[in-house]
């Protein structure tokens, strides 16, 4: 690919998924491989500033050791130079101070120290006395000198001393020191450590696992190519000139992001705020009209997808109808069934819940609602983990065994673990039936509060919590779905313990839950699902112009680094998403 090109389309690679970021790693790239900026024939070759000859003209100044070169091997080379450019050792172009123990006041420079995005020393620094230095302080710099933090390198703590500091600076020895001589700019230096090829030279040399570090002695045997003098000064403008214009790109895709996230919440909460169906019904038009405007990044399809959600539980997102049955009397009904079951020996019995506070209640329901615990309307249990060390449990089961982990499905028709009858019966398992919902105890991640349904008869493990219907009435379940969909970051709220919080039974049958007229309830499953499949759609074509933006900064990067012809790749904008109004009557 032609630079050109790249330039030319900067600012629309910039929009790809962590696109500025990746601008950064590649300009770095380019520079460091003489793709950036052109050569020029008539600059003096970088050959010319062999170490030998810095030595000598400098040799005075030096007071660290002078590290002995070693001759560089071809298998060394990552990659060919422009001809004026030569691979050289860090310890070729550069020098350090040597040590001390300080024994006069000092200011004292750490990895605290370190502003690593702007690659400077912080105007805030220690001015320690000499019995008060710490062990580590020992290293000598000066103005010029590029220090490298050596222990967990890949955090790119690096900077250039820019000045002269009174009282004379130390360093911490987490820090690899590099003086350039006169043939290196240090801000090409500098540069250059921040880039790929010395990343991946680093991350092959580290050792150790809670702090990985790499030895000055590695260091320094680590390859630079070093352009001719003033290319690098080409090099390193127009590096600054690029960053500076990221940092611009960056800051105007952050403010738009925040303006954006406000004109969503805004979009929401006028929704979510209506009284009257006429009024929810036009601030969802509003968010139809602009959806292009509102929703360009997946996050906030979710949050429309939760004000969807807590639109139906509040009985805004579908119009009541006056000739619907009240869901006082469904809840009669299914508790007189309950009844019924309970002393026939079908289920357990259970303890009566406790009365609803007006406390509790967090909002007002329309005519017909009830709120109700959920225990009162469904059977709620929970299972057990056989022994793993009883192969009679396992060996040869067919029972599917249902562990949270598999909560984070919509629907669960089948197991990764089977257990035998033996295990069912020994270890007081019940087998929960097709339609049954989970909700997960706890688990890792995200898992705690997940609800999945199950589309086949399965026993479940204690870290889950399980919904049976009353015989009959298995019809709201639909609805009691979308409830606890709804109600996921409540329950994960209120979990307890230290690092893996728990939600308990207990906790999961004292839900309240607003409980709509029967005939209601498939109304506003019907809604939130069309609801929520427009929001499906739409996170999947935000997905692919994602996925799609990705392909094209990786085009661009094989282009400009492997010399391939991309030119036929389409740089375009995304196609704006046309997303249909949906209608809530």
């Amino acid at each position: 690919m032609n630079p050109d090109v790249f330039f030319e389309n900067f600012e629309l690679l910039a929009d790809a998924p962590n696109g500025v970021q990746k601008l950064r790693e590649l300009i770095l790239q380019l520079a460091v491989m003489g793709k950036l900026v052109p050569q020029d024939p008539n600059d003096e070759p970088a050959s010319v500033f062999d170490k030998e000859t810095n030595k000598n003209n400098e040799h005075s100044a030096i007071e660290g050791k002078v590290r002995k070169s070693q001759r560089i091997s071809k298998e060394e080379i990552p990659y060919e130079l422009p001809s004026t450019w030569k691979w050289m050792r860090l310890s070729d172009i550069s020098h350090d101070w040597g040590q001390k123990k300080p024994d006069v006041k000092f200011t004292y420079i750490d990895v605290t120290s370190i502003n690593k995005e702007l690659g400077l020393i912080s105007e805030d620094l220690k001015i320690l006395n000499p019995e008060d230095a710490p062990s580590r302080a020992r290293k000598i710099v000066k103005n010029g000198t590029v220090i490298y933090s050596t222990v967990r390198p890949y955090l790119l703590n690096i900077a250039i001393v820019d000045k002269d500091f009174d009282p004379e600076p130390i360093v911490s020895t987490a820090f690899g020191i590099l003086h350039p001589y006169s043939g290196t700019l240090n801000k090409y230096l500098y540069y250059y450590l921040r880039s790929k090829p010395f990343i991946s030279y680093v991350e092959s040399e580290m050792t150790g696992m809670a702090y990985p570090a790499i030895n000055d002695t590695k260091l320094y045997k680590g390859l630079i190519p070093l352009p001719p003098l003033t290319e690098q000064k080409r090099i390193v403008s127009k590096v600054d000139e690029l960053m500076a214009l990221c940092d611009k790109l960056e800051a105007r895709r952050q403010k738009k992001q925040e303006i954006q996230n406000k004109l969503n919440s805004a979009a929401l909460d006028r929704m979510l705020s209506a009284e009257k169906q006429e009024e929810f019904e036009q601030h969802w038009q509003h968010i139809c009209e602009n959806f292009d405007l509102l929703y360009d990044n997946p996050e906030n399809v979710e949050k429309l997808r939760q004000a969807i959600l807590q639109l139906a539980v509040q009985g805004k997102l579908v119009p009541q109808d006056l000739n619907d049955e009240p869901a006082s009397v469904l809840i009669e009904k299914i508790k007189a069934k309950k009844r019924q079951l309970i002393k026939a020996g079908k289920i357990k019995n259970s303890k009566v819940s406790a009365q609803i506070d007006s406390q509790e209640i967090p909002y007002e329901l329309p005519d017909k609602w009830e709120w109700i615990r959920i225990e009162d309307i469904t059977d709620i249990g929970t299972g057990s983990t056989p022994l793993k060390s009883k192969s009679e449990y396992y060996e040869d089961g067919s029972i599917p065994w249902i562990t949270s982990s598999l909560t984070s499905l919509n629907y669960i028709d089948k197991a990764e673990t089977y257990i035998t009858e033996t295990a069912v019966n020994e270890c007081n398992l019940r087998i929960y039936p097709s339609g049954t919902l989970l909700v997960a105890l706890y688990g890792q991640g995200k898992t705690r509060g997940q609800v999945s349904e199950l589309r086949i008869e399965a026993t479940i493990n204690q870290a889950c919590a399980s919904i049976v219907f009353i015989e009959n009435f298995e019809n709201i379940k639909q609805y009691v779905k979308v409830l606890f969909e709804q109600k996921y970051e409540e329950l994960r709220a209120l979990a307890a313990g230290g690092a893996q919080p728990n939600l308990n039974v207990g906790k999961i049958k004292e839900t309240l839950i607003p409980l709509p007229p029967l005939a209601e309830q498939k109304r506003i499953v019907e809604k939130v699902e069309q609801l929520t499949g427009l929001c499906d759609e739409l996170e999947s074509k935000l997905r692919k112009e994602q996925k799609d933006s990705e392909k094209l900064m990786e085009a661009v990067v094989k282009g400009l680094l492997e010399g391939e012809d991309t030119e036929k790749t389409e740089l375009e904008k995304p196609i704006p998403l046309q997303v249909a109004t949906i209608k809530l009557k």
